[in-house]
């Protein structure tokens, strides 16, 4: 299922490859190749990053406000519109509905907000005065890691999904279409190496969704 995102805010287009990488548009003309593995032992996967050189970042929580419309139904318009905060630092993001085409593509537009708790909070409920009904949150506490493999900088970024799980994300940058196979080459080759063999294509909000509505009690 492959998706392509439009990023209006930085000129840019994302979708996914075969075995469930992802690409997204940067600035200029580049795409970040990304893949989503389901992992089970995050400290083992930190002690194979370090023997191959990777360099570790500093831990930070990410949590994201998802909300309806008022109007229609994102899960049925395929749309989505998200508040996200990482530290003092908040964004909102709106993401379109998937257009046809080769490959599937949609719009996203990403705004920064005013930093700080008060000022997501206000959003949020600026957001929902207007008719905007809260959906899920979901909370992740995120480790990065940076190394060069095949010549290709790389980023892996290990999830702890709050009630949904870890997993590990392994991302490159290909410079233009042309390095597109090479760059999905070294993430998928990476991510070989470190043993991630179980891709999860759902989005984080899809998991939260579906792990809610089955911890439901049967009416």
């Amino acid at each position: 299922m492959a998706t392509c995102k439009e990023r209006e805010s930085r000129g840019g287009i994302d979708g996914q490859l075969t075995h469930g990488t992802r690409r997204r548009r940067v600035v200029g003309m580049s795409f970040e190749v990304e893949v989503k593995y389901r992992s089970t032992d995050q400290d083992e996967l930190a002690r194979r990053l370090a023997a191959l050189g990777a360099v570790p970042g500093p831990e930070f929580v990410q949590e994201d406000a998802y909300l309806n419309h008022p109007a229609r139904d994102f899960a049925q318009t395929n749309e989505a519109l998200r508040l996200r905060s990482v530290g003092e630092s908040n964004r909102i993001t709106y993401k379109g509905p998937r257009l046809g085409g080769p490959t599937k593509t949609r719009e996203e537009i990403e705004l920064p907000l005013g930093e700080g708790v008060e000022s997501f909070e206000r959003w949020l409920r600026l957001l929902t005065n207007l008719g905007f009904r809260p959906v899920a949150v979901v909370r992740k506490t995120r480790r990065p890691f940076k190394l060069t493999h095949h010549g290709r900088p790389i980023e892996v970024v290990l999830d702890v999904a709050e009630a949904i799980g870890e997993f590990a994300e392994v991302e490159a940058i290909a410079e233009d279409e042309a390095d597109l196979p090479a760059a999905q080459g070294a993430v998928l080759d990476l991510a070989d190496v470190l043993g991630l063999t179980d891709v999860e294509p759902r989005s984080y909000l899809r998991m939260a969704l579906e792990q809610r509505s089955a911890d439901r009690p049967p009416t």
